[in-house]
């Protein structure tokens, strides 16, 4: 005789159910999964893209803050803050002047070996 499907366990009736609702939280699991992925990849690529503009314009100040500074370096610009606030600056005396030589290397060397000698240690008497 064939077995009712009253009598039968309730693990072979909700077997199939179960395998269905599994399969789709899988699938909608993965489905947003993949739409969160997306929006963070979005997400991440319009914040490359505002840093990038802000370095732009932070080259573009550094630029600007770089010519002004060699602009108020000048001696034309300088002379003419000078007498703007009326500091009463001349210019050196040549007597003021010191000019310094550069050392070569070959003076660099017996100054080197000079000094080498020099700072041998010294017996102190106590």
């Amino acid at each position: 005789m064939a077995k009712n499907r009253k009598h039968q366990s309730a693990a072979i009736r909700f077997g199939p159910a179960l395998k269905a609702i599994l399969l789709c939280s899988v699938l909608c699991g993965s489905a947003l999964g993949y739409v969160w992925q997306k929006y963070q990849i979005y997400d991440l690529g319009q914040l490359i893209r505002k840093r990038e503009l802000r370095l732009t314009d932070l080259q573009n100040q550094n630029e600007k803050l770089r010519r002004q500074l060699g602009q108020m370096r000048s001696p034309a610009f300088l002379e003419a803050r000078v007498k703007e606030l009326n500091l009463g600056l001349l210019p050196p005396e040549p007597s003021q002047v010191w000019y310094l030589t550069e050392p070569t290397p070959e003076s660099n060397k017996s100054d080197r070996q000079m000094a080498a000698r020099q700072s041998a240690p010294v017996a102190m008497n106590e």
